[in-house]
């Protein structure tokens, strides 16, 4: 469902998007494909910040397994 709104925008930031819009026939799909794509980029931020977390909180643990992992190999 599609909600009519009102934004404000600087002059300059409207002529670049009629500038670019071209291909996305109006800039109401223009902004919301816009919109979208920034919401992904803030997601998949969010989503590689807490598996950054995870990763350095077990960071001791996995060394210590790749270590010992690595103790089993056989020289070539």
């Amino acid at each position: 469902m599609k909600i009519k709104t009102s934004i404000t925008l600087s002059e300059n930031l409207l002529t670049t998007i009629d500038q670019l819009a071209g291909e996305y026939k109006n800039r109401s799909i223009f902004l919301e494909t816009a919109a979208w794509a920034f919401v992904e980029y803030l997601q998949r931020t969010e989503r590689n910040a807490r598996d950054l977390e995870i990763i350095n909180r077990r960071a001791d643990a996995l060394n210590e397994e790749a270590l010992d992992v690595l103790s089993y190999q056989v020289p070539i």
